[in-house]
């Protein structure tokens, strides 16, 4: 019987819902239950493959290619999941698929209204009927109070009535502390149940975030105020880590209190060994190595996994790396030195547009001739190609289409399939593609095998016909899609380490699984 947890946040946003629902995935997973996690958003916009990484931070891409919000990753990171396009929805997309079949005339001349419509569709896409799961974690985007989020908690509502003791509500609030009262302030908290209370959903479980630890006292207000069991208000502290909150959590019982709520017995606390020698190599990781990462988005959430994968990496190295970013807008062939002096290894990042794209080939060109181990993804592995064929083959003019050149060596390609297409939303290579690796290749050792699957994102790519040139002059392409024969993996092997991926490997790392490639790289330098 598959039973539902619905995860809502209030008072202010950025509290850390999918922190908190992640965590409660990963403390019933270590019960043995299979989990799921999904993320509605109440956005207007299909998904956030067309948003600016300024506006939404990174989009992270699914394995069966939906572009998605960067929450899945802490889905996956944590849990070890494979989210597909099901795990993420949008406001856009109820709205159209309803539209849709109204245009069809699916509705039969009916007037289509928010209720029960729209919330109609929305609880079609948060229940899983199969019985696949044990327990679906869903999340609401947004604070209570938003207009957009309205059909969402209707939803909610509706489906609490609907599902009985298998539906469960987990609200997170923020108790902001006065300093100059030296007070810790419940009334948000009180205020936001409130609201939830008026829109027919009473909380089960409180998770109060909070910047100072809060007495039994304070728990005990809030447990009376807002009609919730003491047992059911949980504190989320500031951490050291991310990874501690699941710990945290845990100590705290909110694992036991939501089973409780479901009428299902508690037994015996998971040990969580895996976890906690994880976070024993986290706290003794003390020594830092130092990564540029050339980009152009100065936010941190715009390269979220990318982050995480070399803070990942790094801990199991037993090293902390500390990360610098790098604005490519900003390097010149004056100053490509001074920028990524003391840097151990450089990661050139993905992106699109032409915006900060001499910068990266620029800080190629000297980390390869200052061999200096670089690690390329996406458009980074594309900007290391571009300055292999300007400054070893000899073509000053090496391009790729995206740049302005009149008549350029395309070295990087757009791909056929995406020529003639005129949308941007959802259209160009997305998800996981399997890539044949060279045997006597670094990648392969790497990885251990010669067969791999891995994430895309991306319209552009190697252009085949030059693929001689540069194996003769010392970069190997030594992985190929078995099926379109697309250049996957570029590598120098006489470097310490320059490897460029057209795919994205910092989508599969996981806190228990971290890639391989990114272990590979933090060994390497640190």
């Amino acid at each position: 019987m598959t039973r539902y947890i619905f995860v809502t946040g209030g008072v202010v946003s950025s509290l850390g819902k999918g922190i908190v629902s992640s965590s409660i995935g990963m403390l019933l997973q270590a019960r043995g239950y299979k989990i799921t996690i999904q993320k509605f958003d109440p956005y207007i916009n299909i998904d956030p493959g067309t948003l600016n990484p300024y506006e939404h931070g990174e989009c992270y891409v699914t394995v069966d290619g939906m572009e998605t919000d960067l929450d899945l990753g802490h889905y996956e990171r944590f849990t070890g999941i494979r989210t597909t396009r099901n795990n993420s929805v949008t406001t856009g997309r109820i709205y159209k698929t309803v539209i849709d079949r109204e245009r069809r005339g699916d509705y039969l001349g009916k007037t289509i209204q928010v209720v029960p419509h729209i919330t109609d569709e929305i609880k079609h896409r948060m229940r899983r009927d199969d019985d696949e799961f044990d327990f679906v974690i869903t999340e609401i985007g947004g604070t209570i109070g938003d207009i957009e989020s309205a059909p969402f908690l209707e939803a909610i509502r509706q489906l609490r009535w609907e599902l009985g003791n298998k539906a469960v509500s987990v609200h997170l609030t923020y108790v902001p502390y006065l300093k100059a009262a030296d007070e810790l302030k419940t009334k948000p908290t009180q205020h936001s149940v409130k609201e939830m209370q008026g829109m027919g959903i009473q909380p089960d479980v409180l998770v109060l975030r909070t910047e100072k630890h809060l007495s039994d006292g304070v728990r005990q207000k809030v447990a009376s105020f807002c009609n919730v069991d003491l047992e059911c208000v949980v504190q989320s502290e500031d951490m050291p880590s991310i990874y501690d909150v699941p710990v945290s959590m845990q100590t705290q019982g909110i694992d036991a209190a939501i089973l409780r709520k479901f009428g299902i017995p508690v037994g015996e606390r998971p040990s969580m060994a895996s976890w906690h020698k994880f976070l024993e190599l986290q706290r003794h990781a003390t020594r830092e190595v130092h990564v540029g990462l050339v980009g152009k988005y100065d936010l941190q959430d715009a390269y979220k996994s990318i982050r995480e994968s070399l803070n990942l990496a790094g801990i199991y190295n037993e090293v902390k790396v500390k990360i610098h970013f790098i604005n490519s807008e900003e390097v010149t062939a004056d100053n490509v030195a001074q920028k990524l002096e003391g840097m151990a290894g450089v990661l050139i990042c993905p992106g699109f547009g032409t915006r900060g794209i001499e910068g990266k080939i620029i800080a190629a060109q000297y980390t390869r001739t200052h061999d200096i181990p670089t690690f390329g993804i996406c458009l980074g592995m594309q900007m290391m190609v571009i300055e292999f064929a300007r400054n070893v083959l000899g073509y000053a003019d090496a391009n790729s289409k995206e740049m302005d050149t009149e008549t350029p060596h395309n070295v990087i390609d757009i791909m056929e399939s995406q020529k003639n297409i005129t949308n941007m939303g959802g259209t160009m290579r997305l998800g996981a593609y399997k890539c044949n690796l060279l045997a006597d290749s670094r990648v392969a050792e790497i990885y251990g095998s010669c067969e791999i699957s891995e994430r895309h994102r991306h319209r552009y790519e190697f252009n085949n016909k030059y693929i001689d040139e540069y194996e003769a002059h010392g970069m190997k392409c030594t992985g190929r899609n078995p099926e379109s024969d697309l250049v996957e993996i570029v590598e120098i092997p006489d470097k310490k380490w320059y490897i460029g991926t057209q795919f994205h490997p910092e989508y599969s790392s996981t806190v228990l699984n971290p890639h391989p490639l990114f272990m590979d790289f933090v060994k390497t330098i640190k």
